[in-house]
């Protein structure tokens, strides 16, 4: 009698064919017709680590997402969605509400009452997607010096156009070239390395890379309001942020249109990010206790520590200054070039990895870095605030320093927790999402096979727990999901064979 195929065998072939491996399981409900199916979802993880089908094909999407945008040459038209009905009288209704409410004021009656319904009615607009719209109150805010250091070099500001497009150039035949950029930025050094670890790790810097790889997105905000100040146009990019052998992250940006190599260099060299927080360079002695009236208190004095608010009001001086280094690689890219097909290869390459993932010959080095981590806060309400006497935004009870659940303090991360990807809002005119949509379409459209009805209301989808009776094992819905992707290919293979023959009949 034949033996029933091994889940990790099945798994191989699954890989094989792109099918995801470890797929969800939904009970997808018509209620139209009342019939019911089981549907296996892809996971569609990012991680080649847990799913490689999954992540090659995220990687592919966004390479795709990098070519559509690159080298446009027509303005992308971005219009914004109708506010619903709904939106608009919790809106009214909230200016109503405010309107009574600085009545109320004016006359000197309480207003406690008030404020909570224009709180929550605040609440219920944001929910309901006006998180752009004007909600009346203003809040208080720190006033910081927007005065830039004097240890940084002033830069160029030209008039802002109203244009997504870079420069083209005519050549003396006619022929118009719209070149783009491709940039690297790097952070600066904290020691000597070699083949990415530390010559001598006792004079390596960790705490200060450590602080880099925390703030590195806020350094790469500033990067681009500083490029679009000096290009004098609404600059477009797409970038990724990648591990240094050193552990490092750096970044890789394509930009739409071109400046002056000189330019982006003093660009870059202009750019930093002050962090204004509390001082974190004496700890503690005793770990903070939990008071249910008070908050945290210092066990050794029976003080209660101050609040984040607090504390931020007693700082007159940043606690973190971050910049680039100074290794910046430039270089002018063509449309439809080699060169281009290559740099968006190099822009998604690590995209399928983690930036802890790859250690060879390095353990000790991120050991190290992973540990001086463990107490650098990552956040406002990061617990490790705590060793520095001071009580985290929205304090409660049972935090601990050197807990912090962020994803920020784990070893895969390295400290940065921002997002891999990072595309300027008219980059393709075109979310991620649209993106999916379009290579859906032509799958579909290409197998012969009608799109699904995007009906919302018509499908009740209901996950399907591990040990249902109804939910074949793992091995058979992988096999059977290789099974239909061997068809669509088949089915592939013959359109194409189809028209290279009514290609060559009409030649």
């Amino acid at each position: 009698m034949a033996q029933p195929l091994a889940r990790d065998v099945a798994e191989e072939v699954a890989k094989l064919h792109g099918v995801c491996i470890r797929p969800f399981a939904f009970r997808q409900i018509d209620t139209h017709t009342g019939k019911s199916k089981i549907v296996d979802v892809p996971c569609g993880t990012t991680m080649e680590a847990k799913c490689p089908p999954c992540a090659k094909r995220n990687r592919q999407l966004r390479m795709a997402q990098c070519r559509e945008g690159w080298h446009l040459d027509q303005e992308p038209v971005i219009t914004p969605d109708e506010p619903t009905e709904e939106q608009r009288w919790l809106v009214e209704f909230r200016a109503d509400m405010q309107a009574r409410r600085d009545g109320a004021a004016a006359e000197d009656q309480d207003t406690a009452d008030l404020d909570a319904v224009l709180d929550g009615l605040d609440a219920e607009i944001n929910q309901a997607g006006m998180r752009g719209s004007v909600l009346g109150r203003a809040t208080s805010k720190r006033n910081r010096s927007t005065k830039r250091r004097q240890d940084a070099p002033d830069l160029p500001k030209r008039k802002m156009a109203n244009t997504t497009l870079g420069r083209t150039f005519d050549a003396p035949d006619g022929k118009t070239f719209r070149p783009s950029l491709f940039v690297t930025l790097t952070l600066p050094s904290y020691g000597k390395v070699r083949d990415g670890s530390p010559i001598d790790p006792d004079a390596y810097d960790y705490r200060r890379a450590a602080r880099d790889a925390l703030h590195f997105s806020k350094l790469v905000d500033r990067f681009v309001q500083n490029l679009r100040r000096v290009a004098g146009y609404d600059i477009q990019y797409f970038a990724t942020v990648e591990p240094q052998k050193r552990l490092a992250p750096h970044l890789h940006m394509a930009i739409r249109g071109t400046l002056p190599r000189a330019e982006i260099k003093q660009i870059a060299a202009a750019t930093y990010h002050q962090v204004w927080w509390p001082p974190t360079d004496e700890p503690l002695d005793h770990t903070p206790v939990w008071d249910e009236t008070a908050g945290y208190l210092n066990p050794a004095t029976g003080e209660v520590l101050p609040t984040w608010d607090e504390a931020l009001d007693q700082i007159d001086e940043p606690q973190h200054v971050i910049r680039f280094g100074d290794q910046v690689d430039i270089k002018g890219v063509l449309s439809g070039t080699h060169d281009a097909d290559q740099c968006i290869r190099y822009l998604s390459k690590y995209l399928t990895k983690s930036l802890g993932e790859d250690l060879a010959g390095r353990q000790d080095h991120s050991d190290r870095f992973v540990e001086a981590l463990r107490y650098e806060p990552c956040s406002p309400t990061c617990p490790n605030w705590l060793r520095y006497g001071v009580q985290p935004k929205n304090a409660k009870q049972g935090m601990s320093p050197g807990r912090c659940r962020s994803k920020a303090h784990k070893p895969e991360h390295l400290g940065y927790a921002g997002r891999r990807v990072l595309v300027s809002r008219k980059w393709s005119n075109k979310t991620l999402t649209e993106h999916k949509q379009d290579r859906r379409t032509w799958v579909l459209q290409a197998l012969g096979q009608p799109d699904e009805p995007t009906d919302p209301g018509r499908y009740i989808w209901r996950p399907i727990k591990t040990g249902d009776p109804d939910l074949d094992p793992i091995r058979v819905r992988l096999l059977r999901s290789v099974a239909k992707r061997l068809q669509w290919r088949a089915h592939l293979r013959d359109l194409e064979a189809r028209n290279l023959s009514a290609t060559g009949e009409a030649a």
